[in-house]
């Protein structure tokens, strides 16, 4: 132990901080070494929560064949679907059942968090998603409210004048209650067709519908680019927590807000707007193997190979979002105060007459 005087020494010389680092460096060196002497041989299992086929499926193999070259030890992965319940199963797995070690990973489903708060699930969601360890969100591109160059509701104003119809595949998903959240407090008209199974944008090229609600603006560079070139999109409304660098004069739905009432509504569907594609491991894992598998998701996405075959898959990445920083917006949402969660709630709930069925359309 140092005396007072000797303390003061080290100090004024920088000997203490050098003593403090030469401690520190092995401290680090050991702790890398655990995490690979754990990983070497070991195999990842990345859980599905849909069967093969679909974007869900398309990350989760994409981001599993490239990240275990990031990871201390080199581990190999194997992608395992296990789809049911809208990915409750695979979710609930991962919470339940799964070893909590650090060789699972999932990207669950979009907006798990705003359904734990919102309790939609009731007992079927056996998971508290604010446990898992967040590992980072593959892109944080806002989702963009969009409708064809030929309809006749080009903005905002429009949209409050003339009905709209908006594609979407089923109650739950987040295209169809973002134009609820629109109607209610922004005072448009627009209705959702339930019934489009991913098929929604190839139905607004055709004029069978107006636009769409929650595609992301990345995912129309990505795999749209010539209507992003040739304007084909009325780009009307934008969620997030920033605008996108090339969509300054489309209004931020933060930004529309009239008081603080409508501000905490708009920044709780931005944060979870922001978590675009987050992946995550299960809860207990040692904190120094969620800091590996986090650094290595970041590595990730820098990783030209690995950017290469996003780009030849039409996969949007980017920009990416580091697993703390998820983990932070997570339990934000989650914490969110019940009194709001109740606006929240009613604010998602569509007009009679605003939802229609495909096959009933006509």
């Amino acid at each position: 132990m140092f005396r007072a005087r000797q303390y003061a020494g080290l100090c004024a010389s920088g000997m203490l901080a050098s003593t403090l680092g030469v401690m520190f460096v092995p401290a680090v060196a050991s702790a890398q070494d655990a995490v690979a002497a754990f990983y070497k041989d070991k195999q990842i299992k990345v859980i599905i929560r849909s069967a093969p086929g679909g974007s869900y499926d398309t990350y989760s193999r994409l981001i599993g064949r490239h990240i275990v070259k990031h990871i201390p030890g080199n581990p190999t992965s194997v992608p395992v679907n296990m789809p049911g319940g809208g990915g409750l199963l695979a979710t609930n797995h991962v919470a339940q059942i799964a070893p909590k070690d650090g060789t699972i990973l999932i990207i669950p489903s979009l907006g798990i968090a705003m359904y734990q708060a919102l309790d939609f699930f009731g007992d079927n969601l056996k998971a508290d998603v604010g446990q898992f360890q967040w590992i980072g969100n593959v892109s944080t591109s806002n989702p963009v409210l969009v409708t064809w160059h030929e309809s006749k509701v080009k903005t905002l104003d429009d949209a409050r004048r003339e009905i709209a119809h908006l594609g979407t595949s089923g109650a739950g998903s987040i295209s169809a209650q973002l134009p609820a959240v629109y109607n209610n407090l922004l005072g448009t008209k627009f209705k959702v067709i339930y019934g489009y199974d991913g098929d929604d944008a190839i139905a607004m090229e055709r004029l069978e519908i107006d636009g769409r609600a929650s595609a992301t603006w990345a995912a129309y560079k990505t795999t749209s680019p010539q209507w992003v070139r040739d304007k084909k999109l009325n780009l009307i409304l934008q969620v997030g927590l920033k605008k996108e660098p090339e969509l300054p004069n489309v209004p931020l739905l933060s930004d529309l807000a009239k008081n603080a009432e409508e501000k905490q509504i708009y920044d709780f569907f931005s944060n979870v707007a922001a978590l675009t594609r987050p992946m995550a491991t299960n809860a207990g894992v040692p904190p120094e193997r969620v800091a590996a598998l986090r650094k290595a998701f970041m590595a990730t996405m820098e990783d030209p190979e690995f950017l290469a075959e996003a780009a030849k898959q039409s996969a949007e990445v980017g920009p990416s979002m580091d697993g703390e920083t998820v983990q932070r917006l997570t339990l934000e949402i989650l914490n969110t105060p019940k009194p709001l969660l109740e606006k929240v709630r009613a604010v998602m709930q569509h007009r009679a007459g605003d939802e229609i069925e495909l096959s009933k359309k006509k």
